[in-house]
């Protein structure tokens, strides 16, 4: 069963979305750039990461073609609209197979994409981290970005230093996307995530992956839960809001610098507006 890898969250500029994190008690890794024009930092925690995204002031980025993604251009074009989480990312083992596995889904396929840098770590040493990404799209909405991730040296990529949080953070315990219609995008969820079976109910569509939860609510049942609303448009699919396990919620409110949020269902909820478009709802160990 296939696990959440990463998620991309973008935003206007690298300084301003690294502080909004920071504030709240989490440690970015140093700021590395991608030789196609987007900067990065990265927040690890256990088994997944987030993905601190933005674009290099004077950047040339590739643009698509026809059976090829760029990953630069689509974020670029994202930050057009909005700020916010803009690329689910699931695990791989082979890219190979989920390529095939996406053509048999009836999904769209691209290039094959692969690229490898050095990595510095905090005492200095460098090591090389390598990823192949293999992308897909929803045809029903090309707003949010779909791809595997391979990582060829996840020895070097992982560091027990980068994942230690003074708020206490552990784990990427859910992803919730909202749709107008949760049902128009099963079809889709399930051959992207290989997972043969969904739970459909009134609020909408639950898929378990391994060690986390993929949701995608209604707009009124997101707004129930979660407090805030977030609305969309048409057949639209947006990522939403995250759900981040920690060991103290206590020692997490006591991290966080910030005058917003709310207790909501056992969680403290961090509303989109306060956190350049991405929600988050952080729950203790026996809420998690």
């Amino acid at each position: 069963m296939k696990a959440i890898d990463h998620i991309v969250i973008t935003g206007a500029s690298i300084e301003t979305l690294s502080a909004s994190w920071e504030t709240l008690g989490f440690t970015p890794t140093p700021v590395a750039q991608h030789p196609w024009g987007t900067i990065n930092r990265l927040i690890q925690l256990d088994g997944a990461f987030l993905e601190l995204l933005s674009v290099a002031q004077g950047a040339s980025i590739p643009k698509a073609h026809e059976g090829a993604f760029s990953f630069g251009a689509f974020n670029q074009a994202f930050l057009n609209k909005r700020q916010g989480p803009s690329m689910l990312v699931l695990d791989s083992s082979s890219p190979e197979k989920d390529r095939a596995a996406f053509e048999q889904g009836g999904l769209p396929v691209f290039e094959p994409f692969s690229f490898a840098r050095i990595a510095k770590a905090p005492d200095g040493t460098e090591r090389k981290v390598g990823f192949d990404l293999t992308f897909t799209q929803n045809p029903l909405c090309a707003e949010m970005g779909y791809f595997t991730c391979f990582n060829r040296y996840p020895e070097n990529f992982w560091r027990p230093e980068y994942q230690q949080h003074a708020n206490t953070a552990k784990k990427l315990s859910s992803v919730v996307l909202v749709a107008a219609d949760p049902g128009d995008h099963h079809g889709f969820l399930k051959a992207f995530t290989g997972v043969g079976t969904a739970n459909l109910s009134s609020l909408g569509v639950s898929i378990e992956l391994s060690g986390a939860t993929l949701k995608v609510l209604s707009p009124s049942a997101f707004e129930s839960i979660h407090g805030y609303a977030c609305p969309v448009e048409g057949r639209d699919m947006r990522l939403a809001h995250l759900e981040i396990s920690v060991t103290s919620l206590d020692a997490f409110k006591r991290a966080a610098k910030t005058d917003g949020g709310y207790e909501r269902g056992g969680a403290f909820v961090l509303p989109a507006d306060q956190l350049l478009g991405t929600g988050l709802s952080i729950v203790g160990p026996r809420s998690a």
